[in-house]
């Protein structure tokens, strides 16, 4: 595996709109407006090729210095896990850096990464559903190892799903 990859956004840091990737449309559509007065603390999207646990493309928040838009592709770094779960099942969460920002060059592991930041990435994914009165438990940070096993897992989940499609 590459110390890069490349993430589709579908939310832009600071949005309230929950964008989502629609494989039926081939297009991102929004999803729902959050009930609650936050917004979404990086870019957030999903690796292409690649199938959680959750049944959905793996997720990524990129640590961005502006808000991008939906359908931005951006060459990112991991550099962490956020694990997480929600009523269907394990939702870990790729945090990454663009490869091309200055600003975020110096990240390259967990420990680079902000106290603060990670503390308001999460306070938001323990509380965003709480209004659709839905139940998430996080489970916390962990190593840039850690995250780039769930990459790989995550490529190795959707290559199977390929594989019986092809049979």
């Amino acid at each position: 595996m590459t110390d890069s990859l490349v993430a589709v956004v579908e939310i832009p840091k600071g949005s309230s709109n929950k964008y989502e990737w629609d494989a039926e449309l081939g297009a991102i559509k929004l999803d729902r407006l959050l009930f609650s007065s936050l917004g979404y603390p990086t870019d957030y999207g999903f690796f292409k090729n690649t199938l959680a646990a959750d049944g959905d493309p793996l997720d990524a928040m990129i640590c961005v210095s502006e808000p991008t838009f939906p359908g931005c592709h951006i060459e990112v770094r991991p550099v962490a896990l956020f694990r997480m779960r929600d009523q269907r099942a394990e939702d870990n969460k790729i945090v990454c850096v663009p490869v091309t920002d200055p600003n975020w060059s110096h990240v390259e592991r967990l420990e680079d990464l902000a106290r603060p930041l990670r503390d308001e990435i999460s306070h938001f994914f323990s509380i965003y559903k709480t209004p659709d009165w839905k139940v998430v438990k996080v489970d916390g940070w962990y190593s840039r190892d850690d995250a780039l096993d769930s990459i790989e897992r995550a490529q190795r989940r959707f290559a199977k799903t390929q594989g019986a499609g092809e049979a």
